[in-house]
């Protein structure tokens, strides 16, 4: 018996939408985006392999050269607000402990993604001056992870259309709302989630899930004195389910294979259904320079000992990360200031920033006099692809269920590449006009390129449970919409 899900359910919660997902044929309502960040979609892939994209280096996007930033500046967040990018970062110039009052959340805004400004807001006096681009000061512990949000739960207040947490152990941490994202308010006086342990030491990420129709909230809680990720959800962003904690699919366990300092775990903007994770990933007492290099560049004598990347992990709901992708995302620069403890760290959430680009932002030079925010790009989707060389690959889906709605991929190929599809009964059989030598060639470079069959149209199949049987030559494909 062929089971079926609907992508479009809002009543899924979990566990219940990860198992049903991995034991369900797929069902598209349109429009669906699947990427190739995993193998949720591979039933096999012969000839190929799936590939972590190249990102760009667009170069530093943002310096943290106020008085109230400086060398310690970090836990970002971008989150886009129509046609404006709103950036979030915690502002911290000494030494001074986690939780400090001397930590104040900053605030730029872009409307490209390339060129920031830091707005005069007035809030608050901080280093004696109240010309200054700090959204939220004087609320300490909570200016030191504080991590916002833009609420798209359609049932929100137009007064808390921004929603955000911070805090530490053993306090727990606290929430805030704000209509404009600019002024800031305590939800309440009380912790509106607490828990035990190594928790809370780091930027704990929570979100508006449109799948599972409440509220996800991912943050550091350790397991077997190694850093890592639990869960936790709530229907009214007060009240919160018993957590989790997070497993991972190369360890099998809740206890990752390395330490991941931040999880930036966030539902992909083009396909929601799937929570994307550019997660740091922290090798501790891993030290790479020497201390004349580290004098050289003026990092902080406490932060050379270890090193860091960015690593990619996806998620569907429930407890488990998918580590299909093992390599790293973002890999430490050219030059010793790169190969410091916490840098390469992702600010939260990928975000368009051209037509056919988007973007990642990634705190650089932590510790020292040049500490900035860097941008990477991507073309959209292609954080990974299945990759063919040009003697050819065969890339079989799983069963999906079809409503009709016309396919087409995000790919590239070289000149003498190309793909081609053909359609499959939920048996392995070629449907009847829908074989591989009739489709039409797919050569080029582009974002969506519907695909096509001589004689035979895609809206018949509307209803059917099917396989795609695809064969790829120089080709990466990066996501498909059916």
């Amino acid at each position: 018996m062929v089971r079926r899900v609907a992508f479009r359910g809002r009543k899924m919660r979990g566990f219940l939408l990860g198992l049903l997902l991995l034991t369900s044929p797929l069902v598209a309502a349109p429009p669906h985006r699947e990427l190739f960040v995993d193998r949720h979609l591979i039933e096999s892939l012969e000839g190929g392999e799936l590939t972590l994209a190249e990102p760009r280096d667009e170069g530093p996007a943002l310096k943290f050269d106020r008085p109230w930033e400086g060398l310690f500046s970090g836990y970002a967040t971008v989150i886009r607000d129509g046609e404006l990018l709103r950036l979030y970062y915690r502002g911290h110039a000494d030494t001074s402990a986690d939780g400090s009052p001397t930590e104040a959340i900053c605030y730029a805004e872009s409307k490209d993604g390339r060129n920031w400004t830091k707005p005069n807001l007035g809030q608050f006096t901080v280093h004696g001056t109240r010309d200054n681009n700090v959204v939220l000061a004087d609320a300490a512990p909570v200016t030191h992870n504080f991590c916002p949000f833009l609420d798209r739960n359609p049932a929100a207040k137009p007064e808390e259309r921004f929603k955000g947490v911070g805090g530490v152990a053993p306090g727990g941490l606290i929430a805030y709302v704000s209509a404009d994202g600019l002024v800031w308010k305590k939800l309440q006086d009380k912790p509106v989630f607490q828990d035990k342990g190594w928790v809370f030491d780091s930027q704990n990420v929570p979100f508006w899930s449109e799948t599972e129709n409440c509220y996800v909230l991912y943050y550091r809680r350790a397991a077997e004195k190694k850093r890592a990720i639990a869960r936790t959800t709530s229907t009214d962003f007060v009240n919160w389910s018993a957590p989790v904690q997070m497993r991972y699919s190369d360890t099998g366990t809740g206890v990752p294979s390395h330490q991941l300092y931040t999880n930036q775990t966030h539902p992909y903007f083009r396909a929601p259904h799937i929570y994307v994770s550019t997660a740091a990933r922290f090798m501790h007492k891993r030290q790479v320079i020497t201390p004349e290099q580290a004098a050289a560049i003026n990092v902080h004598p406490k932060y050379f000992q270890d090193t860091s990347d960015a690593i990619l992990m996806t998620s569907r709901g429930g407890d488990l990360y998918d580590r299909s992708l093992m390599g790293a995302l973002i890999r430490p620069g050219i030059g010793a200031r790169n190969w410091v403890s916490r840098t390469n760290y992702p600010a939260l959430n990928i975000v368009q920033t051209g037509d056919t680009e988007m973007s990642l932002y990634v705190n650089q030079d932590y510790g020292q006099p040049t500490a900035h925010l860097h941008r990477y790009s991507f073309r959209l989707d292609g954080l990974a692809s299945v990759r063919a060389p040009l003697s050819g690959a065969t890339l079989v889906t799983k069963p999906i269920t079809l409503t009709g709605e016309p396919l087409s991929l995000n790919f590239r190929t070289s000149a003498a590449g190309g793909i081609r599809v053909e359609v499959q009964d939920d048996t392995g059989k070629p449907l009847p006009g829908f074989e591989m030598e009739k489709c039409v060639e797919v050569i080029g470079n582009e974002i969506a390129r519907p695909v096509a069959w001589k004689n035979a149209d895609w809206k018949t199949l509307a209803g059917r449970t099917v396989r795609l049987r695809m064969q790829l030559s120089d080709a990466d494909l990066y996501a498909m919409e059916f």
